[in-house]
């Protein structure tokens, strides 16, 4: 029985407009529903969902428009002026006829201070006269020389410094700091003229490697092109670190999303940005021609005095110019400070006793750990599951349990050339994989950063390189007593492609790094000078500059 006050009609009324209300709730739920999927199932290939993994704190995107530049940055008014400190130094120089080249035959090379017999410590001033191959007198200079003395009975030799005079001559510049008969070799690496085209060509664009990115799924594989910029109407995967700037793209393929790239390779394209005289210009057969044929041995003497030896250790935070040091027995020999041997095994096992030893960069701080692993076997490789797509490229790590040594190299990522396919999954830039350490008293980073880049527009190299310095200034802030190893680029073969790998586009590098290091409490290891000196033209020096390389890296780090 129903109060006195409710209207049962009423009651009627409202029930009945409930059930009317839930039944349009749920016919409107549903068509909701039903219209989601629906949008799913016809638009699933075109959706991306933006994660942050690939290439590390990579934006990934597809919009189908030309790649852009991630945008203006602060770091971009540094780069600009670090790249006009090394354009002002590059001879501008076009010819139409290979005769108006500096030859390395009709140059002329002379000693300036000449003696029956030297001292040790005395210097021998050699005096190069560059003409071109009419014989004429060159009014300019701009050549890239390489200098050295040796002596091969006693596996010395050592690195000149080059003076250009700007008017066709250059004042080689030899300290004489072992006894013997000591010979004289001033190599034309390049004529001016090749500097200059090697130079435009570096500089003008991307089209002399082609990467190719492997999109996988689980099923299937497809390639497509990838690289720094794309001439292309097609849907663009966009990599780019937001942060630093650096950015890489690659063309979307149909019915994978961005993130499904995980491997990539290079190949040289068959383009050149060099006339057919510029070309001539770089082939094998006028490169690193000798000018000193005519320059017979000097003899250098005790003359009584003892050599001195440098007393400090070899620090962080100083780098010295060509020459830094000798060899002799083939060991190396700083002339600024003292260097520690780090070649017998117990020695290098007590150095590395609880110790983290970071390897970034490319094959040539691989050859950290291989000799470690491989040769002196003081530690043992961790047996991971390999990646059935890549070879050398893959991380390598190896520890020694009783004495508590870890040790990794890590590659960088783009610009990375390789032929053969290598994993980027787990890929990132240097500066975050700086970033990702943590550092302290028991820590030690080695990186290398050059013979990848050589192909690209010196602004790539600028820019990584940059930021590698403010990820080793934030490793300092929280972690100050971190020992930081830049370990030079090093010479390489000459029977490469030179417009893309010349020892040239390296020495920029070269200078270009220690400008943008300077002042900073960090190790530098001349492995140019060192290779320069030892002669050893291949891109991973034999095991003998090796070890010193090594032991330098480590005098610095102790």
């Amino acid at each position: 029985m129903l109060p006195s006050y409710v209207n049962p009609q009423k009651i009627e009324q409202e029930i009945s407009g409930q059930w009317k209300m839930k039944i349009s709730l749920k016919s409107a739920l549903v068509v909701a529903v039903i219209t989601s999927v629906l949008w799913l199932v016809f638009n699933q290939n075109k959706m991306q969902m933006p994660k942050i993994n690939m290439l590390q704190m990579c934006s990934c995107q597809s919009p189908n428009t030309a790649p852009g530049s991630p945008g203006p940055m602060a770091t971009d008014g540094e780069i600009e002026d670090l790249y006009n400190k090394i354009d002002k130094r590059i001879p501008q120089r076009t010819i139409d006829d290979i005769v108006e080249a500096t030859s390395a035959q009709e140059s002329m090379a002379i000693i300036t201070n000449p003696k029956s017999k030297y001292c040790i410590g005395d210097q021998l001033q050699v005096k190069v006269t560059a003409n071109d191959y009419s014989g004429n007198r060159k009014s300019y200079g701009g050549d890239y020389l390489r200098a050295r003395i040796y002596s091969p009975d006693t596996n010395s030799s050592a690195s000149g410094s080059i003076i250009d005079n700007k008017d066709g001559t250059y004042m080689v510049k030899f300290t004489l700091f072992w006894a013997g008969s000591v010979h004289i070799s001033v190599l034309l690496m390049h004529p001016s003229e090749a500097v200059s085209a090697l130079w435009r060509a570096k500089n003008q664009g991307f089209a002399n490697i082609k990467y190719t990115g492997n999109f996988t799924s689980a099923t299937e594989y497809v390639n497509s092109e990838c690289g720094f910029e794309l001439d292309t109407e097609e849907e663009i995967c966009r990599y780019i670190d937001k942060r630093d700037g650096e950015a890489f793209y690659c063309v979307k393929p149909k019915h994978y999303p961005c993130e499904a790239l995980t491997h990539m390779n290079s190949v040289n394209r068959d383009h050149s940005y060099l006339t057919e005289v510029e070309q001539l210009l770089i082939n094998r057969s006028n490169i690193g021609l000798e000018i000193t044929k005519a320059l017979k041995p000097v003899t250098v003497q005790n003359c009584g005095k003892d050599t001195l030896s440098p007393i400090e250790k070899c620090s962080l935070g100083s780098y010295h110019p060509i020459p830094s040091g000798y060899f002799h027995y083939n060991m190396w020999r700083p002339i600024h400070c003292q260097m520690g041997q780090y070649t017998e095994n117990d020695k290098l096992k007590e150095f590395l006793k609880g110790k983290k030893l970071f390897l970034m960069g490319d094959s040539t701080v691989r050859q950290y750990i291989r000799h470690f692993a491989e040769n002196l076997k003081i530690v043992d490789y961790f047996n991971h599951t390999e990646d059935e797509m890549q070879s050398w490229q893959k991380t390598l790590l190896a520890i020694n349990q009783e004495k508590f040594i870890y040790i990794q190299w890590k590659k960088h990522t783009f610009p990375f050339v390789s032929k053969t396919f290598y994993s980027i999954k787990e890929d990132a830039y240097m500066a975050r994989q700086i970033d990702r350490i943590g550092g302290g008293e028991n820590t030690i980073i080695v990186l290398t950063l050059g013979q990848h880049f050589r192909p690209f527009p010196l602004r790539v190299f600028i820019r990584s390189a940059i930021n590698v310095r403010k990820a080793v200034e934030r490793l300092f802030i929280r972690s100050p007593r971190t020992k930081v190893i830049i370990k030079e680029e090093n010479a390489r073969d000459m029977d490469i492609d030179m417009e893309r790998f010349s020892d040239f586009h390296g020495y920029v590098q070269y200078l270009l790094l220690r400008d943008i290091f300077h002042g900073m409490n960090v190790g530098f290891v001349d492995g140019l000078d060192m290779s320069i000196a030892y002669a050893c033209d291949v891109i991973h020096p034999p095991l003998e500059v090796l070890e010193n390389i090594i032991s330098m890296s480590f005098t610095q780090a102790s």
